[in-house]
C-alpha cells in the first residue's frame, strides 16, 4: 500500500490517481474530507502532528511525503514524519523537496528542508528525493483577476523561469514510488522551457481564446499582495527568485525525460488543460 499525503493538491491529486490506475492500493491522506477517486482510501490528518498519521501508515510500503505549511508549523517537527513511517514498517519514502535547497540554501525554509532531506538520507529507509523548481499551477494566483479583469497583475514580466507542471511532477513521483531502481536518486524537476510572466499571459490568453492584458508591478507591490497568502520571509525568497534566477535555477534538466521518458509539457499545456480556472 501506497500513501500519498497532501493527495488533493494539483501534485497528489494527479498522483493518487496514477497510483490507483497502477493498480496499487492507495491511501490519501489530507487535511479535509475529500473525495478521492474510486478505490482509495481516504484519512484526515495533519502533518503538523505525526503521531496522527498513525493509521494511516498502518501497513504501507511506501509514503510520498509532501510538505507545505506543514514544515512550517509552529512547533512542528517534520522528522518525525519520518520517524512514524519506520515505525510503521515503510520501506521507501519519496520526499517532495525544492531546488532552492541547492540554489538558496541559506535561507530558513530551506535550511529545514535541506536538514529533513539528510534526516531521511540517514533514516535506513529506501528514499528519493525530488527537487522542483518553479509551479505552472502557480499561475492560479492570477486566475481572479484574469475572469474579472482580464488582467494578470505580476512583478518582473520579462524574466523567466523553466517552470514545470504539476502533473509531471506526480508523474515522476509515481514512477519513484513504484521503481525501486529510483533508490538514491536525486532529481531536479523543470519544465523544457524557460517562460515569462508575460509569455505566460500569452499562453493563458490563447488557451482562453481572449485578450489578457500583462500589467507589471513593482517588488513592493507584489510582496504585499503575497504576504496575504505567505510569510512575508517566504514572500521575499520567492521574489528574490524571480527577480534574479542564477544560473542553476535558469537551467532546464533532462531528470523529468530521464525518469518517465518523456520530455516535461510546457506551460502552454498546462494552461489548455487548467483553462476553466481563468474563465
Amino acid at each position: 500500500m501506497i500513501v500519498v499525503t497532501g493527495a488533493t493538491g494539483n501534485i497528489g491529486r494527479p498522483l493518487t490517481q496514477a497510483l490507483a490506475e497502477a493498480g496499487r492500493r492507495v491511501t490519501a491522506v489530507s487535511r479535509h474530507t475529500a473525495a478521492v477517486p474510486d478505490g482509495v482510501r481516504h484519512v484526515v490528518a495533519d502533518l503538523a502532528e505525526p503521531v496522527g498519521l498513525k493509521p494511516a501508515l498502518a501497513g504501507a510500503e511506501a509514503l510520498f511525503l509532501l510538505l507545505s505549511g506543514d514544515l512550517h508549523a509552529t512547533g512542528a517537527n517534520p522528522a518525525d514524519i519520518i520517524g512514524e513511517a519506520a515505525a510503521a514498517g515503510v520501506r521507501r519514502v519519496v520526499l517532495l523537496s525544492t531546488l532552492g535547497v541547492v540554489t538558496r540554501p541559506s535561507g530558513r525554509t530551506r535550511i529545514a528542508m535541506r536538514a529533513l532531506e539528510d534526516t531521511l538520507r540517514q533514516s535506513g529507509l529506501e528514499w528519493v528525493l525530488l527537487r522542483p523548481g518553479g509551479f505552472a499551477s502557480n499561475a492560479l494566483w492570477w486566475a481572479e483577476s484574469v475572469r474579472t479583469r482580464q488582467v494578470v497583475a505580476a512583478p518582473f514580466g520579462d524574466i523567466g523561469v523553466p517552470v514545470i507542471d504539476p502533473a509531471d511532477i506526480a508523474a515522476v513521483a509515481a514512477a519513484c514510488l513504484l521503481d525501486g531502481r529510483h533508490t538514491g536518486g536525486v532529481y531536479e524537476l523543470t519544465g523544457p522551457e524557460v517562460i515569462t510572466p508575460r509569455g505566460q499571459t500569452e499562453a493563458i490568453a490563447t488557451a482562453l481564446g481572449s485578450s489578457v492584458r500583462f500589467h507589471e508591478l513593482t517588488r513592493d507591490e507584489a510582496r504585499t499582495a503575497m504576504s496575504r497568502s505567505m510569510p512575508a520571509e517566504l514572500a521575499d525568497d520567492t521574489l528574490d527568485i524571480l527577480g534574479s534566477p542564477s544560473p542553476a535555477e535558469l537551467r532546464v534538466s533532462p531528470d523529468v525525460q530521464r525518469v518517465i521518458g518523456r520530455a516535461p509539457r510546457p506551460f502552454a499545456d498546462w494552461a489548455a488543460r487548467n483553462v476553466a480556472a481563468f474563465r
